[in-house]
């Protein structure tokens, strides 16, 4: 059984750093490569915020994140990072880890999702 393990949300003020990580388990080599956050914020649909591809280090992003967040992972962990700086009130929300995609962008291609972290940015 797949598992996502989200950990490193928080509650900071607007211009603080924070990283999320999302460690998987389970033993299982995903078929496909690509994985993913998205955030949710009360009111408001599930939006992509950034993915990378697993086996060859690709990275993809949400034009409102471009040049605040990074995505990076460390495949001998079973770990995916985003590191966030320069943090807004808008990026205020849940944060999911999702995994096992052909699709980048699309929440609904990813077979595997993790159960979310609080992200509070204060202004």
């Amino acid at each position: 059984q797949v598992q996502l393990v989200e950990s490193g949300g928080g509650l900071v003020q607007a211009g603080d750093s924070l990283r999320l990580s999302c460690a998987a388990s389970g033993g299982r080599t995903f078929r496909r490569a690509a994985m993913g956050w998205f955030r949710q914020a009360p009111g408001k649909e599930r939006e992509f915020v950034a993915a990378i591809n697993w086996s060859v280090g690709s990275t993809y992003y949400a034009d409102s994140v471009k040049g605040r967040f990074t995505i990076s992972r460390n495949n001998a962990k079973n770990t995916v990072y985003l590191q966030m700086n320069s943090l807004k009130p808008e990026d205020t929300g849940v944060y999911y880890c999702a995994a096992d995609s052909a699709n980048y962008y699309s929440s609904s291609a990813y077979a595997y999702w993790g159960q979310g972290t609080q992200v509070t940015v204060s202004s």
